[in-house]
């Protein structure tokens, strides 16, 4: 923390944040005219409690991460949506395979120089906040898109390197990734 001074104190932690305002409406409430504020929703974490040492560095390495890969993984998710969306409106796989091969080429061209300079962790935090932007591993997406063979060729060059495409994103169940999802609520909210 002393190295990042731009971080919150612990005890800021829980605080919450409202957005603005959604927007006002009149409404009469016993013969009397009254402006009801309709606001953003509130969500408040309590102070959080490390139990020792390792897990702290866990933390401030996972808000680090999770700072730098969101972006992506909702620029991926966004990407997705319209790539499907529009590869619907072509009459022919093979018109469809050739968009997404051209497309493939495109996203390595522009992404590529970034990419390059992420750590092994910060890759594998792209992969668990793919997982949870999409509902569905990095894997699938690729197999949804490229096919199996593809799917496969990219999982082993993760796995090479480290990377699992087919990771699991459960912060219900695993305490990492209930840490992640309260990082990158915080980020998205502006608290971190």
């Amino acid at each position: 923390m002393a190295q990042n001074p731009q971080l919150p104190d612990m005890e800021d932690m829980g605080t919450g944040r409202i957005n603005d305002a959604r927007g006002y409406y009149y409404t009469e409430i016993e013969g009397e005219e009254v402006k009801m504020i309709v606001l953003n929703e509130v969500t408040v974490f309590p102070p959080f409690k490390f139990k020792n040492k390792k897990e702290e560095e866990f933390y401030w390495r996972t808000v680090r991460d999770v700072k730098k890969t969101l972006p992506f993984a909702k620029l991926i998710c966004s990407t997705l949506l319209e790539t499907y969306e529009y590869i619907e409106t072509f009459p022919t796989q093979k018109e469809r395979e050739d968009y997404l091969k051209r497309m493939e080429n495109a996203i390595f061209q522009q992404y590529k120089p970034m990419l390059k300079k992420f750590t092994k962790s910060q890759a594998k935090m792209l992969c668990k906040l793919i997982n949870r932007e999409t509902n569905q591993s990095g894997y699938n997406i690729i197999k949804a898109f490229l096919g199996s063979f593809r799917a496969g060729f990219w999982q082993t060059f993760g796995r090479f390197f480290g990377v699992n495409l087919k990771v699991d994103y459960r912060p219900d169940k695993d305490r990492e990734d209930a840490i992640i999802e309260r990082v990158a609520v915080g980020v998205e909210l502006g608290q971190l």
